[in-house]
């Protein structure tokens, strides 16, 4: 291991410690465990001479980059803005630079970027896509080393995944929905064939079913975006069948069902009650402020580190990680009665 030129060198550090240079190399990347002793000589010397090992020759002793890689959606987005943050964190901690690349959710720059990993020669990849796969993605994955797949499946994908309970988190929004007193609870989920949207919806059709006369009477499915929440506010207004509460499958799609609402006149929780998924956004902040299953995001982006640095052969296939439900202001018992235009029986298909 060679020190940079400005330095002390690896002899410098050795003759100081009275040791060999090759036990200084090895006790400085971690793989020789010295007495006490002898690892407090090493690390005088290595303070008092200021020596700073060249950390190119360092990864060629190793045969690791020191370097992982995160594939992203959308960093504008603040739910992969936070879970690129954790990410980044958790991997400041283990001592691993993060190289971070942003697909725009679309198939061919998450192949191209999957490829650039593997040529750039990163220890590991954080892999997170937002749209349902075709087996090409899959294919993709499986072919890749040290893949970390978080936040949404890619169905047949062999690689070791850390979501967050899904299912878990619509059984505690539609819970908390119907103890207030709702009975007629709307749906507006992501995409139709994401695991996020199904596993979401079957949580809140599971509560729903343990109360006699409950119904989910409308659903709505597209983009976990600010748009397709005004989308699905307005299509809620035109053909609403006296929906009391709604359940929104992510902070954006609540961002944008409120103008909407309030836009009609309809104000939160008086006349409808909001629950909310990720509170990654400001919720907290709105008026009023909005109840949400909160995601552990840390705790994702720490575990899928932890799985990428640990050298245990068989990780676990699949890891859920708790949610819980943070209760604010946007839940109410539903009105007593029930007057709004256009309001018919029905349900609209995704």
């Amino acid at each position: 291991m060679a020190a940079r030129s400005n330095g002390a060198r690896i002899r410098d550090v050795a003759a100081a410690a009275a040791v060999s240079p090759a036990a200084v190399s090895r006790y400085l990347n971690g793989t020789l465990t010295l007495t006490r002793e002898t690892a407090e000589r090493i690390e005088r010397a290595v303070r008092r001479l200021d020596y700073r090992p060249n950390p190119h020759a360092r990864r060629l002793s190793l045969g690791r980059s020191e370097t992982i890689g995160l594939v992203l959606p959308d960093i504008a987005n603040p739910f992969f803005a936070r879970l690129a943050a954790a990410i980044e964190e958790a991997a400041d901690r283990a001592r691993l630079g993060l190289v971070l690349s942003a697909t725009l959710n679309r198939q061919g720059r998450e192949l191209d970027y999957i490829e650039r990993m593997r040529s750039n020669h990163v220890d590991g990849l954080i892999f997170v896509t937002n749209h349902t796969d075709d087996g090409t993605l899959r294919r993709a994955l499986n072919a890749a080393p040290g893949v970390i797949l978080i936040d949404e499946d890619v169905p047949g994908a062999a690689v070791p995944k850390v979501f967050c309970d899904n299912e878990e988190g619509g059984f505690l929004a539609g819970r908390h929905l119907l103890a207030t007193g709702h009975r007629r609870i709307g749906f507006i989920g992501g995409p139709s064939g994401l695991m996020s949207t199904r596993e979401r919806r079957a949580g809140l059709g599971r509560a729903v079913a343990q109360v006699p006369g409950a119904m989910v009477v409308w659903e709505s499915f597209g983009p976990y975006t600010l748009a397709e929440g005004a989308r699905a506010g307005a299509a809620l207004l035109e053909s609403a069948p006296g929906v009391t509460a709604i359940f929104a499958g992510s902070d954006e799609l609540v961002l944008g069902l409120l103008p909407v609402l309030r836009e009609a006149g309809l104000g939160v929780p008086k006349d409808i009650s909001i629950v909310g998924f990720d509170d990654i956004g400001p919720l907290h902040l709105l008026d009023p402020p909005v109840s949400a299953i909160r995601q552990p995001v840390s705790d994702i982006g720490e575990r899928a580190v932890a799985l990428l640095s640990s050298d245990t052969a068989d990780p676990p296939p699949c890891e859920r990680l708790p949610v819980r439900l943070v209760e604010r202001n946007s839940v109410a018992p539903p009105p007593a009665s029930i007057n709004r235009v256009n309001i018919r029986i029905g349900r609209q298909k995704p």
